[in-house]
């Protein structure tokens, strides 16, 4: 990427990661228990720990897919480039509460890395060739969405939209 089309094209993708992670909170903040049915089913493993926990939603995941997409299309992308980014963030998202489970962390730790990489990179990975985005361009993607995420988490948990900051 290059020149001023390449920032915006940053700015979107970035736009379309926050939406993708932060619908799930706002959700849950705003709808609590309503349709809070656990993605998992409540499947607990042999390890005696959950697939991927409670706060793993099917709430969560539908309303990332429509939000994002919504976004998308309100940035002038087609609709799949937002429906792309919110399957491959929540898929990261799973993947994160899946190894903290089998590290036996407790619900809702925090795991600084782990806990924001994968959401943001599976998506970049996936649009790399639409957006000709260089392993350059998705690193410096995956540490900006990461500072900007633990920059909002503060702002969010001071407008009590987060129950904890970051």
């Amino acid at each position: 990427m290059n020149g001023m089309a390449d920032w915006m094209v940053s700015l979107h993708l970035l736009v379309l990661l926050g939406v993708a992670n932060g619908t799930p909170i706002v959700a849950q903040k705003m709808l609590r228990d309503r349709f809070s049915t656990p993605l998992d089913g409540g499947l607990t493993l042999p390890d005696c720990e959950p697939l991927f926990g409670t706060a793993k939603t099917v709430r969560g995941v539908i309303l990332s897919f429509v939000c994002t997409t919504g976004a998308a299309v309100l940035l002038n992308l087609h609709w799949s480039i937002g429906a792309t980014m919110a399957g491959m963030s929540m898929l990261g998202d799973l993947f994160s509460s899946f190894v903290k489970r089998r590290l036996h962390l407790p619900p809702h730790a925090q795991a600084f890395g782990l806990d924001q990489i994968p959401e943001a990179l599976l998506p970049l990975l996936a649009v790399k060739e639409k957006f000709e985005l260089t392993s350059i361009d998705i690193a410096a993607l995956v540490i900006a969405f990461v500072v900007l995420e633990l920059v909002l988490s503060r702002i969010l948990f001071r407008l009590k939209i987060r129950d904890r900051p970051y």
